[in-house]
């Protein structure tokens, strides 16, 4: 079976860093806890695990996942460009529960699935998270579960789901908010015609906050418009 570490125990911990990055360099996966919930994560720039990880969820290339970094340097070097109102964003936000969707860096060579030339990005404020990113680099993590299911914030709930075709597991004890990221498309800022930022998936940062600091940038929504939804 795939071996469990608890990264509670300092020893355990040692362990299952340095097994987690052996195995991330062999291409294979690894489920490791964030800020939100329990994430399975692969090479970001290893299309072989990337496929491995999309099929682990059963799901396809239309739906790639986002990648995590360790600081706004790498968001910087994956990105073509970082908007004002994205520097106000990850001011506010990261490390933290914002993923944030751009226009990739043309240059790199990567495969995440049909991502139409965009890459969303996120630092998590977890340390063994941060830890391994600062080790591995960038990061392709999705939420550990089968495409479906709820995501899983207890290492138990993702090693039922995922199983075998996952190479080390890392246990941090329950999320600690088992809210998932909130996910906004910033694309329209690079060269748009109408500069605007749309929330795809409210999560850990609610949309009042994100109002607050973009203002008229962020799109309405139909509760926006009407006043007050039904």
């Amino acid at each position: 079976m795939s071996p469990v570490y608890d990264c509670r125990d300092e020893a355990q911990l040692l362990s299952g860093m340095r097994h987690a990055r052996q195995t991330l360099s062999r291409g294979e996966l690894v489920v490791l806890p964030t800020d939100t919930v329990y994430g399975i994560a692969a090479d970001a720039f290893n299309a072989r695990a990337v496929a491995g990880l999309l099929a682990a969820k059963g799901r396809g290339r239309q739906q790639p996942p986002p990648v995590l970094v360790a600081g706004v340097s790498t968001l910087r070097a994956l990105v073509a460009d970082v908007p004002e109102p994205v520097e106000r964003l990850v001011e506010a936000f990261w490390p933290g529960g914002l993923t944030i969707v751009l226009p990739s860096q043309p240059s790199l060579s990567w495969d995440l699935g049909e991502t139409r030339g965009t890459v969303a990005v996120r630092m998590p404020a977890h340390r063994i998270a941060l830890e391994l990113l600062e080790e591995t680099g960038p990061l392709a993590v999705s939420s550990a579960n089968r495409t479906g299911a709820p995501a899983a914030v207890t290492i138990d709930e993702a090693r039922d789901m995922l199983g075998e075709s996952v190479g080390v597991y890392l246990d941090d004890g329950p999320s600690h908010t088992g809210i998932a990221s909130t996910i906004v498309d910033a694309t329209r800022l690079v060269g748009g015609d109408e500069p605007l930022v749309r929330v795809l998936r409210e999560g850990a940062v609610p949309r009042e906050r994100l109002r607050d600091v973009l203002g008229d940038l962020l799109e309405p929504d139909v509760e926006d418009e009407s006043g007050g939804a039904a």
